[in-house]
């Protein structure tokens, strides 16, 4: 409070000094903007003289040219759009490496649009997205156009030579929706990822295949080979036929464990749902073996235990599949935890998902 005419006025005096926030924001945003216009015409002049090999209004006997006025130019920048007075000369043409000719937006707009894309972000919502942050409104067919951009570094990658060797690989499917003509079909996208010697995980590879079947998968994976991949000792998946098959002629010398997680799933559809709180603790307890025998023996005790619960389907299941979900504890114990199950893709299928979302149906590959 203070002190005014012998008198506390306290109320008028908050009024007096209350700081209009939106006020100040775009008092800023409109400097920032002039003197982002103001260094970029600037440097333009200057580019201009030096072409011109003398300054502006300047008598000089290296003076190669003169100008010849200017154009107006628009630029979308990160602090708004701004107008740019591009120089002409009188006999050299003026070629700017201030900015691309016909570019109308500064290069980290422009990646920007990209990766809000590939982030998931819909093209319908970019140019209410661009609006809030630049000022302007990008139309979808655009952001469409942009995008045709990194296309081709997406095949560069897709096509990249495999160095090293990889011998743990993880292999899913996804579905996704594709448009054929005036219809809509689900094709699968398969996807590998390799464990190098160091233990990194890398995405080697993603391709469109019609279908989860076999055909589908021996491209796939012949494409990896063909790029370099080999010395492939361990392939992780779920069990579909298709792909067994085709990771046996590819990969004769690779191992096939099957998924536990997807083991365990196709068990438990075999037991009613009251049940599976009980059994699912038992399937458990395999894996937590300290090695194959013991394991192989916790096995049959559970299948004992199955049957006594008359829960002979499961317990099928578990016989038939047992020797496939335990091939992992043939490589080194601290993998274990990692090799056993096809998680990694599977978080990797979450994202795919979560960013195509969006999309509904794709247009093409």
């Amino acid at each position: 409070m203070s002190r005014l005419n012998g008198k506390w006025k306290s109320g008028k005096v908050l009024d007096a000094i209350r700081i209009d926030a939106g006020q100040i924001r775009g008092h800023l945003d409109a400097l920032v903007k002039t003197s982002v216009e103001e260094t970029l015409n600037g440097l333009l002049d200057t580019e201009a003289d030096s072409l011109c090999g003398a300054g502006k209004y300047e008598r000089s006997p290296e003076r190669v040219d003169t100008r010849s006025g200017s154009y107006s130019r628009r630029l979308h920048t990160k602090a708004g759009e701004v107008t740019l007075k591009v120089p002409r000369l009188r006999s050299l043409p003026f070629e700017t490496r201030i900015i691309e000719r016909y570019k109308r937006r500064e290069s980290s707009v422009e990646e920007s649009l990209v990766q809000m894309y590939l982030a998931g972000v819909s093209v319908r919502r970019v140019k209410d997205i661009t609006e809030a942050l630049w000022g302007m409104r990008v139309s979808p067919s655009a952001v469409s156009e942009l995008n045709q951009k990194v296309y081709s570094q997406i095949e560069s990658w897709r096509n990249r030579k495999i160095e090293g060797e990889y011998p743990y690989v993880f292999l899913d499917g996804i579905w996704l929706k594709r448009t054929w003509g005036v219809e809509v079909e689900k094709v699968a996208v398969l996807v590998a990822i390799g464990v190098n010697a160091e233990g990194h995980r890398e995405i080697l590879g993603i391709c469109e295949g019609m279908q989860e079947d076999k055909e589908s998968w021996m491209s796939f994976l012949r494409h990896l080979k063909s790029r370099g991949l080999s010395d492939v000792r361990l392939v992780v998946s779920d069990k579909c036929v298709g792909l067994v098959e085709a990771v046996g002629q590819c990969f004769p010398k690779a191992r096939w464990p099957r998924c536990v997680f997807h083991f365990h799933r196709n068990i438990l559809s075999k037991v009613s749902r009251e049940k599976i709180a009980e059994v699912a603790p038992m399937l458990k307890a395999i894996q937590a073996q300290e090695d194959r025998e013991a394991a192989m023996e916790k096995a049959a005790s559970v299948k004992e235990k199955l049957l006594a619960m008359r829960l002979g389907a499961a317990a099928k299941v578990l016989e038939a599949g047992l020797g496939e979900s335990l091939a992992y504890m043939s490589f080194p114990r601290e993998h274990w935890i990692r090799i056993r199950t096809n998680n990694a893709l599977e978080r990797l299928d979450r994202e795919i998902r979560r960013r195509t979302r969006v999309v509904g149906n794709f247009p093409d590959g």
